[in-house]
């Protein structure tokens, strides 16, 4: 596996904004990052390669204080003892679904770690009049886990080999489209780690919980990021789409 060296952004351009059906265009904006440590370890940057590549689109959740951990049922997640499960419940909008299905309805495939691919496939299949339904039963979807065995259950699934950034530092260039990563938190921090990450889609909730597992964590890498499009729901929800800037250490 080759290590690349992600591209220098230079000057400002143009950015498109695809969502509520649109294409507004909006000028880039510098984003200054946090800055916090980056741990001595190995990395498996995605290789620069010519031709399209496939993207890494990170559709999230997130508290003002960064917590990732549990938003839609308080079930979902009681690791650590958290007790705030089912915090997105109250900030639930269609339109969030709607810009779901839309990223779905690209081009690519689903990306999902163990624990948010067996939540899935324990709703998602029972729901035969849910329009989404289709959308996810058919899609392909790539899960990372250690502990699942081929044959996966859920049809149009395979299970990563290896090490998981290794296999999407692959798909990356292997296939084009969009790799959808939804809720998979422990994933997520692996791709981060590796630079594998090309999109963040942050639904930023107006809400601080004070606990839970967060996005971005501390000893993680940092990274540059440009805005490229921001949208408020009628909750109060922000939702904000970031994508690479190539710069990291």
């Amino acid at each position: 596996m080759r290590v690349g060296v992600p591209k220098a952004v230079g000057g400002r351009r143009i950015a498109r904004s695809r969502i509520a059906g649109c294409e507004a265009r909006l000028p880039d904006v510098s984003i200054q990052p946090h800055l916090i440590r980056v741990e001595d370890e190995e990395r498996v940057d995605a290789p620069i390669q010519g031709g399209p590549q496939m993207r890494v689109v990170v559709f999230m959740s997130v508290t003002l204080d960064g917590v990732i951990q549990a938003p839609a049922r308080p079930d979902e997640d009681v690791r650590g003892g958290f007790k705030h499960g089912g915090w997105g419940i109250p900030y639930a909008d269609p339109e969030v679904a709607r810009m779901a299905g839309e990223g779905m309805a690209k081009k690519g495939a689903l990306l999902l770690g163990r624990r948010t691919y067996e939540d899935f496939f324990a709703v998602w299949p029972n729901r035969p009049d849910n329009p989404y339904t289709d959308a996810l039963n058919s899609r392909q979807k790539y899960v990372a886990s250690r502990t699942l065995k081929e044959p996966l259950p859920w049809k149009n699934s395979t299970l990563l080999k290896g090490d998981a950034a290794e296999a999407v530092a692959t798909l990356k260039v292997d296939q084009e489209g969009d790799l959808m990563t939804i809720g998979s938190g422990e994933l997520v921090q692996s791709l981060m780690r590796n630079n594998l990450v090309d999109e963040y889609v942050l639904l930023i909730t107006p809400l601080v919980l004070g606990s839970g597992q967060r996005l971005f964590r501390d000893g993680g890498p940092w990274a540059t990021l440009r805005l490229v499009d921001t949208k408020t729901l009628s909750t109060g929800v922000i939702v904000a789409t970031y994508q690479s800037a190539g710069g990291r250490q």
